[in-house]
C-alpha cells in the first residue's frame, strides 16, 4: 500500500521531476536498475548522484575522496549514498512542483559551482551540511531506518 501511494504521489504531485527522471532512465536504460522502497534506482558510471522524483541515479564509484577508502567499504558508502538520495525522493513527495526550485537548483549549485567547491574545501565543510543535503539525509534515515551520509567531507 505504501509503495502504491509513493508511486501515485511521485507520478502526480512530483510529475515534473519524475518526467525528467524517466527521460534520464531511458538515456541510461542499459545501466543496472533496482528498486528501493518504491524508487527506481539506476547505477551509472557518472561521478555524481541525483534524484528526480521516482528515479534515483547513483554513482557506481562512491569513493569521492581517497581518505574515505579507509573509513568505509564501497558497499557501506554506496548504501549510505542511496539512503541520502532516497531522502531527496521524499523531499519531492513533500514539495511537488516546487522541488526543482527549492531543492534541485540550490543543490546543483552547491555541488558544482567552483566558488562553492572552493568554500567547502577551504573551510572543510561537508557537502552534506547544506540545507538541501542535510534535510535529505534526515528524511532518508527517518523513512528507511538506515544510516545516511551524515556530515562526511567528500571534497
Amino acid at each position: 500500500m505504501k509503495t502504491a501511494l509513493y508511486l501515485l504521489w511521485q507520478c502526480t504531485w512530483g510529475f515534473l521531476q519524475s518526467l525528467l527522471g524517466f527521460v534520464h532512465f531511458l538515456l541510461f536504460i542499459k545501466s543496472p536498475h533496482t528498486l528501493y522502497h518504491g524508487a527506481v534506482v539506476t547505477t551509472w558510471k557518472l561521478k555524481s548522484s541525483v534524484s528526480l522524483g521516482l528515479f534515483v541515479f547513483v554513482t557506481e564509484e562512491p569513493y569521492f575522496c581517497e581518505k574515505l577508502k579507509g573509513q568505509y567499504t564501497k558497499e557501506a558508502l554506496s548504501a549510505r549514498l542511496l539512503v541520502h538520495e532516497y531522502g531527496h525522493t521524499i523531499q519531492s513527495l513533500l514539495l511537488g512542483p516546487l522541488y526543482l526550485i527549492v531543492i534541485g537548483i540550490p543543490s546543483t549549485l552547491w555541488g558544482f559551482l567552483p566558488s562553492c567547491a572552493r568554500k567547502r574545501k577551504e573551510k572543510q565543510l561537508s557537502y552534506f551540511s547544506f540545507f538541501t543535503e542535510k534535510w535529505a539525509n534526515s528524511w532518508g534515515e527517518k523513512v528507511t531506518g538506515e544510516d545516511s551520509m551524515e556530515q562526511l567531507v567528500i571534497d
